[in-house]
């Protein structure tokens, strides 16, 4: 069944546009205020969203999220909190696509059936389990294929041959590349791996139809640019916009978040376009 990121993929490959995704905690720094910031991203022009859930121990986390994570759970913050929270998200945009990140132990906590049930239901269309190796894909695929919802799995410059044809064969939605090695959000790509970096997208991308995104640092339009530059079909972006969040009174938050997705969305959509100041 064809579903919201199937409609966005084809809707931007259609206008030669590139995705821009953005990330943050679900529940931080509270609830309303998540929910604001989630509202802004989609106003502001989000491809789609990536919402973590969060998890006392998010080991392919940055200090920054691993920060606000830790402070969701300090007040109490349930999986019920967390898809409640979706439900309350899925108002802002009925056809951006929504992708959670979550951890193996959340889904067995929960039951693999009833977790993902439970995001069917509150509107969710991928899930990232970060923990989750491709070759135990088949403890989630029966009940993600029933509830129609996507498996996002993650490529890396690390990644085997063998391994990136079964993540071919097994994603949707997208495919989440890790561009670079390290955690998330703990500073730039030197450019020294560059060309390993392109090869593999390019290898990636011969082998599968499903949309290429890069995340890990970056941060603003101008990684973002380079990015793309290397054929991915979108760029993912967390710990800046957590950064942004926490720098900012809670009155100018949702402006400064404003602000910055919409430029990461015009670098995203003008992306290709000719340069006219050269």
């Amino acid at each position: 069944m064809i579903g919201r990121y199937e409609h966005r993929f084809g809707e931007l490959e259609e206008r030669g546009h590139k995705a821009f995704i953005p990330f943050t905690v679900l529940g931080w720094p509270n609830p309303d205020a998540c929910v604001e910031h989630i509202g802004a991203m989609v106003r502001a022009g989000a491809s789609a969203l990536e919402l973590g859930f969060p998890f006392s121990d998010p080991v392919a986390d940055g200090p920054v999220i691993q920060r606000a994570a830790h402070e969701v759970l300090q007040t109490g913050f349930s999986i019920d909190d967390a898809f409640t929270l979706i439900e309350r998200a899925r108002e802002f945009g009925p056809s951006t696509p929504i992708g959670v990140l979550v951890y193996y132990n959340m889904v067995l906590a929960q039951g693999v059936e009833k977790f993902f049930s439970r995001c069917r239901f509150s509107g969710v269309d991928g899930v990232l389990v970060a923990d989750l190796p491709v070759e135990s894909i088949r403890e989630v695929s029966d009940a993600a294929e029933k509830s129609n919802v996507r498996l996002i799995l993650l490529v890396s410059p690390v990644t085997s041959t063998s391994r990136i044809e079964a993540i071919c064969k097994n994603a949707g939605g997208f495919i989440y590349l890790i561009s670079r090695l390290g955690v998330t959000g703990t500073g730039e790509r030197d450019g020294t791996k560059d060309e390993p970096l392109s090869k593999l997208i390019a290898d990636v991308k011969a082998q599968t139809k499903v949309p290429v995104c890069a995340g890990f640092g970056i941060s603003n339009p101008k990684q973002a640019r380079k990015m793309l530059a290397f054929g991915v079909d979108g760029v993912i972006t967390g710990s800046r916009v957590i950064e942004l969040i926490r720098s900012a009174p809670p009155a100018e938050a949702t402006e400064l978040l404003t602000e910055f997705c919409r430029s990461m969305v015009k670098e995203c959509t003008e992306f290709g376009a000719p340069c006219v100041n050269g």
